[in-house]
């Protein structure tokens, strides 16, 4: 009768990882950062007890000599710990992959160049097959400022604006009424293919609506291109096994779709944990919820808005107790991160940091899991709870989580 759900709080690192020094990230910590500029905003610390009584302070203490900033919880009711990431970038495929026991051991492909980022030759052949004038952007940019950048040029020409950042990523922004939804998402279904050459992990659909730079904004109907996991991952293993998996927000887009058994979309924090109860109270034995909170990444870590996302965190913390409480005696919850996101950091892109490992269910009693070397301890900790085959990789904690 096992059941599971995992929300990803997308961007929450806790501290720097042991090789952030060869990312240039050695001092980011997401959640110290977010809650002393909180502090300082706000005149009073982060508020987050429920959080708190999971083991979030104790993992983000034991991560990082960094003050934290977050009262800790006068007793602990779950198992809590924190989780270096083996694989080679700190992007979002590879912290989710890495977290259902497949770690991205290879190097992606990257378009390095600040500006003219992408080659001539691919660019010829994307206009050519879809039939767009030309592009706009070509360059490395913030999602949001590159809309009030080039948001009217766009709409007099038809042009898509096509950008990248650090991460292995090729991303269009295209308005929904003007350009078109589905014109977009065809666009991006032919760069896709045409990207696979660059091995470049993501082509990431952004639709956007507005008729003017002051309020262009970015749509729920964005859509991730991924490319496969480079092997099987306890999705797969969980679905193969006659289990369920049941993706929420961009998840299965993340999983290129695969091990997925039903992919519901959600818009907005509140409307992710919503979603996420409504889907709790009907799936059966042997499923498995897995929730992405993207807003903390996409709102607030790349925008560099602490405060906001301290909020956001305050927020998700309200919601927690609905989520328990919604647990039944079989049901396990598990909270962690893909990477970090340092709204302090220099910079707008992801930060190599330390992730969460939070982990509850009825009548569980304090366990303290330690440093975990890979994210893939995780998938390996699911295989134990489904009775599946192993992963190749990762440590499974089922043994203390169950004493």
């Amino acid at each position: 009768m096992t059941k599971a759900v995992i929300l990803v709080l997308d961007s929450f690192g806790i501290g720097s990882a042991p090789d952030a020094e060869r990312f240039g990230d050695l001092g980011a910590n997401t959640m110290a950062s977010v809650a002393s500029a909180f502090a300082k905003a706000k005149g009073r610390q982060l508020a987050l007890p429920n959080l708190a009584k999971l083991g979030l302070v104790r993992a983000a203490k034991a991560a990082s000599e960094q003050a934290i900033l977050v009262e800790d919880a006068s007793q602990v009711r779950g198992a809590y710990g924190y989780a270096a990431e083996l694989s080679s970038g700190k992007d979002t495929p590879s912290g989710h992959w890495e977290i259902a026991g497949v770690p991205v051991l290879f190097d992606w492909g990257y378009f390095h160049q600040k500006t003219d980022s992408f080659p001539a030759e691919l660019l010829d052949k994307l206009c050519a097959e879809t039939g767009v004038p030309g592009i706009l952007g070509n360059c490395h940019a913030s999602g949001t400022d590159i809309l009030q950048k080039l948001g009217d040029e766009h709409i007099k020409t038809g042009k898509p604006i096509c950008y990248t950042s650090a991460d292995s990523v090729f991303q269009v922004a295209a308005h929904e009424e003007y350009f078109g939804l589905q014109k977009l998402l065809d666009f991006c279904q032919v760069a896709r293919r045409l990207l696979d050459e660059y091995n470049i992990g993501r082509v990431i659909a952004r639709p956007f609506l507005g008729d003017s730079p002051d309020n262009y904004a970015r749509t729920g109907n964005r859509r991730d291109y991924s490319v496969l996991p480079p092997a099987p991952t306890v999705l797969d293993k969980l679905t193969q096994a006659g289990g369920e998996v049941i993706s929420i927000g961009k998840i299965a887009d993340i999983y290129a779709h695969q091990g997925i058994s039903k992919g519901v979309k959600a818009t907005g924090l509140a409307a992710l944990v919503d979603t996420t109860l409504q889907q709790m109270a009907l799936v059966g034995a042997n499923s498995l919820v897995f929730t992405n909170l993207v807003d903390f990444d996409q709102n607030y870590g790349h925008r560099r808005d602490p405060i906001g996302y301290g909020e956001a965190l305050e927020y998700f913390d309200s919601r927690l107790p609905e989520l328990i409480d919604a647990l039944d005696d079989d049901t396990w919850l598990l909270l962690t991160a893909d990477h970090g996101c340092d709204p302090t950091w220099p910079g707008t892109e992801h930060t190599r940091e330390f992730i969460p490992v939070l982990c509850y269910r009825r009548g569980i009693a304090e366990v303290d899991l330690g440093m975990r070397h890979s994210f893939a301890d995780i998938g390996q900790t699911l295989t134990d709870l489904f009775s599946l085959e192993a992963m190749s990789y990762g440590d499974s904690f089922f043994a203390q989580l169950t004493k």
